[in-house]
């Protein structure tokens, strides 16, 4: 089956906000992001996939009038640090999840292996479906999971993989994982 996944384009937040499963807005450049978009991805999907938060599910409409939201590809739950600046997360509390991100929980959120496991079971379930073409409208942490999942890679690895707002990930995912291949970046 053929995948394109998609972060959702910019955000109407100020840069070093903590917002992961907090429901923002999209940013004003939206329509002229979403025209980009609609000319480097195609028109026929057999299905489309979103998180349903609004910044995603706002972007996934123009591209089908029946779209599956699923809770599992929402961002990561940041718990108490959702709409704080990083900067104003005090060192001892945060430190230790800097230190082990993947494996150490936000306040009264999850940790990397906690969205990663959300990650893969949605891959898992959408593997086994008879889908031609899909479109995935999700979230940079989504993303990069997404990436660990394919290439094999270890989840302390998954943040030096750049995903940018409106970034086009393609790829192949194949009945069995042996199969699977990554297409191309946009």
């Amino acid at each position: 089956m053929e995948v394109y996944i998609i972060r959702h384009t910019k955000v109407a937040v100020e840069k070093g906000i903590c917002y992961g499963q907090t429901d923002v807005a999209l940013a004003d450049s939206f329509q002229e992001e979403l025209a980009v978009l609609k000319n480097h991805l195609p028109n026929d999907f057999d299905q489309v996939f979103s998180s349903p938060l609004s910044r995603c599910k706002t972007l996934a409409e123009p591209f089908s009038s029946e779209i599956i939201f699923d809770d599992r590809l929402k961002e990561m739950h940041f718990g108490d640090w959702e709409m704080k600046t990083w900067n104003d997360i005090p060192t001892d509390e945060i430190q230790p999840w800097y230190d082990d991100f993947v494996s150490v929980s936000t306040p009264n959120g999850e940790n990397f292996e906690g969205l990663y496991h959300r990650c893969t079971s949605f891959l898992e379930e959408l593997r086994a479906k008879d889908y031609k073409k899909v479109l995935i409208v999700t979230h940079g942490g989504i993303i990069r999971c997404t990436w660990a999942y394919l290439l094999e890679i270890p989840l302390r690895n998954a943040f030096k993989i750049p995903v940018g707002f409106g970034e086009v990930f393609h790829f192949h995912l194949a009945k069995s994982s042996d199969e699977d291949y990554i297409i191309q970046k946009k």
